[in-house]
């Protein structure tokens, strides 16, 4: 899938020099102009009138609308008078600060500024929904699009994203939008059971396979025949088990514990992870070979902070039915959702919002208002330091040069996409906050480059 434009950062300049601008474009990925992008530097007008830098068809759009630019590794959004707002979220704007990739409503439009390099497999989806799941922003809005291609097919999809952010939601919207939608959909743990149980729970058993097995038992894979399987939390799979999985995999063959006849099973499998499965795979804890079958189609969720439109709307959604008739999201309490990092994402949004509406209402009495609502959140950098990572620990015994150069390699990874996010300004920032040169800094991502993407210097 292509690189989220937000973990980029701009071709910088040696110590001493000034920061070299990083090649931008702005796209129309909503309104008439759909899939229409203008490469800049510097500055451009975005507006109705044919002399701005990107010209716009759409009728509730001023002549000049907005001005981005782009100086100094920042780029500003400033809003020209126009008649009907420029928009981010829920909320309108004048002039501010915002990151690449961010979507800003212009009319019956939307804009977004990226790197040039940028390449969108797909035009993002119209839709604002995708099953359970919902979304205004870009970054949404091109998970919906792959969803909507891969859903009717029987691909195997792979979902990756920190916890929180709908995976399980987003594999059951696969599975209600496929044509399996009436067959069986089973959801595999593969954290909660137990090691020794696992094979049995997963493959099935039969009767007398072991102590205990006192009937035939079918599996998630019996149990899921003609329909999806979702395999959750997939990192935490026995090693031993996976070439057994990749075998069902393969053949479309179930061999249940105790039993010399495999029984044939048609299954859909949606796989999702909150780890680094390449980095598992260089650590010896996840096998290779199984890793390439799952990623037919790897699709990575993104987290809540970097997709600050979608809060109101989530909100909005979440509170459904809690709220005063007429009542919205906005004001003071929505500044501090948008100001918040979501460390939690969506389940911690949840849990927010649930909170503050129990204890805002005693029993029997009406409604509070959201602007009442008393919001119960942490620090505004609350954001984790890694991007969709945890660092794995050694988990099984190796030799200590071995177990060490796996360590270092999954440190390597998060430290540096938690850097190319905290300054996506320039090179020369980035290096200086890291305490190495501009070419280490290089060095290391080009090390890492299967997971990022910059430009050469």
């Amino acid at each position: 899938m292509a690189q989220d434009p937000l973990h980029t950062i701009d071709a910088g300049a040696q110590k001493g020099e000034p920061a070299t601008p990083v090649p931008l474009k702005v796209s129309v990925v909503a309104g008439p102009d759909l899939g229409r992008e203008v490469a800049f530097e510097g500055a451009v007008e975005v507006g109705a009138d044919p002399t701005c830098g990107l010209v716009l068809r759409d009728r509730s759009v001023s002549r000049r609308h907005l001005l981005l630019e782009a100086s100094g590794g920042r780029l500003r959004v400033k809003d020209l008078g126009s008649r009907n707002g420029t928009h981010l979220g829920a909320t309108r704007i004048h002039e501010a600060e915002i990151p690449l990739g961010t979507v800003l409503r212009l009319g019956d439009s939307s804009i977004a500024v990226q790197p040039r390099w940028y390449l969108r497999e797909m035009t993002p989806s119209t839709a604002r929904e995708f099953g359970d799941l919902y979304g205004e922003s870009l970054a949404q809005r091109e998970v919906f699009a792959i969803l909507e291609r891969v859903a009717p097919s029987n691909v195997t999809v792979l979902l990756e994203g920190e916890s929180g952010t709908g995976k399980e939601l987003a594999s059951r919207s696969i599975h209600r939008a496929s044509p399996r939608a009436q067959r069986p959909y089973v959801v595999f743990d593969c954290a909660s059971v137990p090691g020794e149980l696992a094979e049995s729970e997963l493959f099935g058993h039969k009767k007398g396979a072991f102590s205990g097995a006192t009937t035939d038992r079918q599996g998630a894979f019996l149990q899921a025949d003609g329909g999806t399987l979702c395999l959750d939390e997939l990192g935490e799979l026995p090693l031993d088990l996976q070439p057994k999985l990749l075998r069902v995999l393969e053949t479309g063959e179930v061999r249940p514990v105790g039993s010399d006849t495999p029984v044939k099973v048609d299954v859909r499998v949606v796989a999702a992870t909150n780890r680094d499965l390449h980095a598992e795979v260089k650590r010896g804890a996840f096998r290779a070979d199984l890793l390439y079958r799952l990623e037919v189609v790897k699709l990575r969720l993104p987290p809540l902070r970097q997709r600050p439109e979608d809060i109101a709307g989530l909100a909005t959604r979440l509170l459904t039915g809690m709220l005063p008739e007429g009542d919205v999201v906005a004001g003071p309490n929505l500044d501090r959702l948008l100001a918040y990092g979501w460390p939690g994402n969506i389940r911690e949004l949840r849990n927010v919002l649930t909170r503050a509406v129990s204890l805002a209402r005693p029993p029997g009495q009406p409604p509070v208002p959201f602007a009442q609502l008393v919001l119960n959140l942490g620090p505004a950098s609350s954001a984790p330091a890694t991007i969709g990572f945890e660092f794995p620990g050694v988990t099984r015994p190796l030799p200590y040069k071995a177990a060490r150069a796996q360590l270092l390699d999954s440190f390597e990874r998060a430290y540096v996409a938690a850097l190319l996010e905290r300054h996506p300004g320039n090179v020369l920032r980035a290096a200086e906050a890291a305490g190495v040169s501009r070419k280490h800094l290089y060095e290391l991502i080009r090390k890492v480059e299967g997971t990022l993407t910059t430009e050469e210097p």
